[in-house]
């Protein structure tokens, strides 16, 4: 039988690389700097500057590639103060990532129509 863990990893999209990527995010009156401490090809986890709500749109540049993307937040952690979730809305590896988990190339195949 599966642990919840295991059961969570299923449910992921894309594998979970721990990396800190310095990125600005931007929301309707707000420019913030953060920092990743997890991505993935569907978002990441960030540390911010500034409070971010569930729910912003939200525009992330990546400091490292000069590559941008829309998102949006999906989590906040009360644990953790400034640590926000987000869900890219297009999956790509925005963060430099140059060796990708092999399931990210199959989710980026699977996404091009």
């Amino acid at each position: 039988m599966k642990t919840t863990a295991e059961r969570r990893k299923d449910l992921r999209r894309s594998t979970r690389v721990p990396i800190q990527v310095r990125i600005q995010v931007h929301a309707t009156g707000l420019v913030c700097d953060a920092e990743t401490i997890v991505v993935n090809l569907h978002g990441a986890l960030l540390r911010t500057t500034d409070h971010l709500e569930i729910g912003d749109h939200i525009t992330l540049q990546v400091s490292l590639t000069g590559k941008s993307a829309a998102g949006r937040v999906v989590f906040a952690d009360p644990e953790h103060g400034l640590h926000f979730g987000i869900a890219l809305d297009v999956p790509e590896n925005i963060w430099g990532i140059s060796l990708p988990p092999d399931d990210w190339e199959t989710r980026l195949t699977d996404t091009r129509a």
